[in-house]
């Protein structure tokens, strides 16, 4: 039996998704968790992984067990052998054609800066924090030139593995309320380290230390040496995934109101704010 679980974690205190020797991983504590339910040893795969000190809202995994468990018995069993800063949120029983990555249509993060001029205390860790004033007419202006099919090497990271450097963005959207900044990005698929980049450059853009056009030049030169800064890791989301409605995964609850145009991103929901 496939199983499919959406689950949301709190990246603060994790060393990213994927396992690794001698550190604590998103991945080493799920798939403990689930093999504690299944009684034997299991390993799960994720629709993206997400670096140290990244949150998820929506991220989705899959496993295959030997055994049979109803859903509820896998929310909660799982859950009860989790540490806090995860939870499984939904289960779902799939077919074996469904795979949590290559089974995705897109993927939305989501980008939080907390902008004021004194840090933040009780969102620590939670948000990005920029003192300086941001223009977020600025910074959707100069979003606007990264929608669609393009080469995004200049926005991915030195170590980055895709064999492939060409992503469409299927939507970008930046919005203010109050001293929130948020900063919505659909694509098919994400290089590594896209999103902090993305942001990098538009908060420069947005404090007015470049001018709009500069994300379409970076865009343009294909030359990570020319982007801008790697924003931090604490204000992104992994917020969900887009499947094929065969499959019947719901990565985000229809329920939750979407700041992004379904036309633009039929499926995919945004979380709630932290307004």
């Amino acid at each position: 039996m496939r199983i499919a679980l959406v689950i949301e974690y709190n990246g603060t205190h994790f060393s990213g998704w994927q396992r690794q020797p001698g550190t604590r991983t998103v991945q080493e504590c799920v798939e403990t968790a689930v093999s504690a339910v299944a009684d034997t040893p299991l390993r799960v795969v994720c629709a993206g992984r997400t670096d140290a000190g990244v949150h998820a809202l929506g991220q989705v995994v899959h496993f295959d067990a030997p055994v049979t468990r109803a859903p509820r018995a896998w929310t909660f069993g799982v859950n009860a052998n989790l540490p806090d800063d995860i939870s499984v949120i939904r289960v779902h029983e799939v077919g074996e054609d469904f795979h949590a990555r290559f089974s995705a249509l897109r993927r939305h993060y989501r980008y939080v800066i907390f902008n004021r001029e004194v840090r933040p205390a009780v969102l620590a860790g939670r948000v990005s924090w920029v003192y300086r004033p941001l223009d977020e007419a600025r910074m959707a202006q100069a979003a606007s030139a990264l929608l669609g099919e393009h080469d995004f090497s200049s926005y991915r990271a030195y170590a980055c593995q895709a064999k492939n450097p060409v992503r469409t963005v299927h939507a970008l959207e930046v919005a203010r309320n109050g001293p929130f900044v948020t900063i919505d990005v659909v694509a098919n698929a994400f290089l590594h380290h896209m999103v902090r980049n993305i942001a990098g450059v538009l908060i420069d853009i947005g404090a007015g230390k470049r001018p709009p056009r500069w994300a379409e030049e970076v865009l343009r030169a294909r030359d990570r040496q020319l982007g801008g800064v790697n924003a931090p890791p604490h204000g992104l989301y992994f917020v969900g995934v887009q499947y094929p409605e065969v499959h019947g995964v719901a990565s985000v609850s229809p329920g939750i109101s979407t700041g992004i145009s379904p036309d633009i991103a039929p499926g995919i929901a945004q979380p709630p704010r932290f307004w």
